[in-house]
């Protein structure tokens, strides 16, 4: 199995704004003040296109799906959380936490890779879990080392172990399972996605380790990691909260490899971090400032990978 991939999707925003109902367990949205929504829906626009651009400048194969103004879809510009692809031509579909997320999941985005020539071969739904208030978010919650059959998840109210269990069951991967906190007006609070304090490359991982309070677990995270052969590249709190976990390995011309992330998340990292990056793969970055504000999510939130066979 492939860890990285070429193709991606990536949804362009039309409504963006901060949702209100993933704010109650999101603590890294900030409101914009003094900002009309058009102006952020139109920032937000602006700095997608640009890293659109970015992306297949260097050769990465960008499916852009426009969002519908109707229904309500504010962070519809985050599609790994309610779909994932894989290379036996699965494709899952996950339970949301917010209600108005669990529109963003639209059968047309599927005809429309079936048209590009990827070939779907089964829809494995989790999506019913939603009735009984458990959730899975995506490649949000869970982070696949697809190479080692390895899940990583960090469990928070969106991301349910039982539920995260029979994912593993279902896709023949091996559970690796902690919880993560971050320091929220000196409170200790879990972590909503595991893809903001932790990043799965080929032959890397990035990491927060300070966000494991729980000795015993982050010793176990450590050893599945270093069992695998990944340079562990340990990132602090502070970086945490400028994205620098929220990065993704994809493939450009000649499989050549970019670790993608935004400005913000780049301008945090040391020169030494950077040293160990760019051993691995060349770092591609982008402002991506008012999308990560409002949406609370950052460059890895925004591409769902595509792994499905193609024609």
């Amino acid at each position: 199995m492939k860890q990285t991939t070429n193709s991606i999707l990536m949804i362009r925003p039309v409504a963006f704004r901060m949702n209100e109902q993933t704010a109650v367990n999101n603590y890294y949205q900030k409101v914009l003040d003094g900002l009309l929504p058009a102006t952020v829906n139109a920032k937000a626009q602006q700095e997608f296109d640009v890293f659109v651009e970015k992306l297949q400048a260097v050769g990465v194969d960008v499916t852009v799906v426009d969002d519908t103004l109707n229904p309500d879809t504010p962070d519809s510009i985050f599609p790994n959380n309610w779909i994932s692809f894989h290379e036996n031509g699965d494709v899952a579909l996950y339970p949301m936490f917010a209600v108005n997320r669990r529109q963003e999941r639209r059968e047309e985005i599927l005809d429309m890779l079936e048209e590009k020539g990827f070939m779907i071969q089964n829809i494995v739904d989790y999506t019913s879990a939603e009735e009984d208030g458990f959730f899975l978010e995506g490649t949000g919650s869970l982070l696949l080392d697809r190479a080692n059959s390895k899940a990583y998840c960090a469990l928070s109210p969106r991301a349910d172990e039982e539920l995260f269990i029979e994912f593993c069951e279902d896709f023949d991967y091996a559970p690796v399972i902690f919880e993560a906190f971050q320091t929220v007006d000196s409170e200790r609070k879990l972590i909503y996605h595991t893809n903001v304090m932790m990043c799965l490359g080929e032959t890397f991982a990035v990491i927060c380790m300070d966000c494991i309070d729980d000795k015993k677990e982050r010793k176990m995270v450590l050893d599945n990691l270093k069992e695998n052969n990944k340079e562990v590249i340990l990132i602090s709190e502070d970086q945490v909260n400028n994205f620098a976990g929220n990065m993704l390995e994809v493939r450009g011309t000649n499989d050549k490899r970019y670790l993608v992330m935004s400005a913000a998340a780049h301008q945090s990292l040391t020169s030494k971090q950077i040293a160990q990056l760019e051993k691995h793969a060349e770092i591609l970055s982008s402002s991506l400032d008012t999308i990560e504000a409002c949406g609370g999510g950052g460059a890895r939130c925004m591409m769902a990978e595509i792994f499905l066979p193609r024609n």
